[in-house]
């Protein structure tokens, strides 16, 4: 079966007597532009979606079932922050690593990696492990793109009179 176009989305309250099927999607295959999947009974999916996946997409409903997506746990760092002068900070060294975040007003959500965190709880943050749904993240597309402000800092004039 081939998904070329998301048909709608699944709320936990909906009442339904169709069966619903679950194609779980990692984190990170949500923009895949091709994904081949295999739902919870069995059914072989092609995705071939031109929009990022999100928790509770239906990929495909009929009289009888729905087949929906669900973005998978994963182990992520949760660094808790309790003013905005360590969330900026805490931003700050994150970003130097190109990682995808998920902001909150209290904690930071990343992909867990060992020495990011170790980093982290070195610099003196308040960093643990969990496993839950990364969604809502802002991702970082560090590759490819040229930042259009770097070179306007040569135009500055320094004349001291």
């Amino acid at each position: 079966m081939i998904i070329e176009k998301i048909c709608g989305k699944l709320v936990q309250t909906d009442k339904t007597d169709k069966k619903i099927e679950i194609v779980t999607v990692e984190w990170f295959e949500r923009e895949k532009k091709l994904l081949k999947k295999v739902s919870s009974k069995g059914t072989e999916i092609g995705l071939r979606l031109t929009e990022p996946l999100n928790d509770g997409d239906i990929l495909y409903e009929d009289d009888d079932r729905i087949i929906a997506v669900e973005i998978a746990p994963c182990e992520l760092i949760k660094i808790s922050v309790s003013s905005m002068r360590e969330m900026g900070r805490l931003c700050f060294e994150i970003g130097n690593r190109h990682l995808s975040l998920a902001i909150s007003d209290s904690d930071v959500k990343i992909p867990y990696d060992e020495p990011t965190f170790l980093y982290l709880k070195k610099l003196g943050f308040k960093a643990e492990t969990v496993t839950e749904k990364f969604t809502d993240f802002t991702e970082c597309k560090a590759h490819g793109h040229s930042h259009g402000d770097e070179h306007h800092h040569s135009h500055t004039h320094h004349e001291h009179n």
